[in-house]
């Protein structure tokens, strides 16, 4: 997916999200390898209100492989508070 689509992907119908999302897109996902690029795009297809709760860490994500891209991106978002 190009970052473009990847920019529209990352606004959605919740605020708070945007700017979690946004931000680590433009400034950590060049640096993401292959695996971690495919994860965040999958990231992109949940539901808002599961991204919202794990964001806020009110919950975590079954499948292992979002659970990983979940903590990554928390881990930027506690950096730049």
């Amino acid at each position: 997916m190009d970052i473009n689509r990847l920019k529209w992907a990352t606004r959605r119908g919740m605020l708070e999200l945007d700017l979690i999302l946004l931000p680590f897109l433009e400034n950590r996902y060049e640096a993401l390898d292959e695996v971690n690029k495919v994860r965040f795009q999958q990231l992109l297809a949940c539901q808002d209100p599961e991204l919202f709760d794990w964001f806020m860490e009110k919950s975590v994500p079954e499948d292992p492989e979002l659970l990983h891209i979940v903590a990554l991106v928390n881990k930027y978002s506690r950096r730049i508070k």
